[in-house]
């Protein structure tokens, strides 16, 4: 499993490259493995003038997961940034992955010294919001 969470670190590296990130001047990579696929998914964060239409990479490899194979389940993710420590997902990209994730899903966090540390989903997020049925 090392083998493969340095590959997708590695992944993850060369998307945070090609962030467009020009107001915040964070740039974030991500890299997901689905189960079932062996490929690794790039994304990267991706500003917008209007601040709210910013797409963070967490989000931009998830979405690209789906576009590509429907609904999927997430094996797991790197995420990398230039902060120590590590940066972790924020909020909105955490209750993004809630939909593809299990509790048990690695989450590694990385910097560009390289991972930093493995947490699992359910202690990023430990009470996600879920499906509801709507009132009949």
């Amino acid at each position: 499993m090392e083998k493969q969470i340095e590959s997708a670190y590695k992944v993850a590296l060369k998307a945070r490259e090609k962030a467009y990130a020009p107001y915040s001047h964070f740039k974030v990579g991500a890299a997901l493995k689905i189960v079932g696929h062996d490929e690794i998914i790039p994304g990267c964060n991706v500003e917008n003038a209007s601040f709210g239409a910013t797409v963070c990479a967490e989000r931009t490899a998830l979405l690209a997961s789906v576009a590509n194979h429907g609904k999927c389940e997430m094996e797991y993710i790197v995420v990398v940034t230039d902060t120590e420590p590590a940066t972790q997902p924020c909020a909105l990209c955490l209750q993004v992955m809630g939909e593809f994730s299990k509790p048990d899903t690695p989450v590694y966090l990385a910097n560009l010294k390289g991972v930093q540390s493995k947490l699992s989903f359910k202690e990023l997020l430990p009470n996600p919001f879920t499906e509801f049925e709507p009132n009949e």
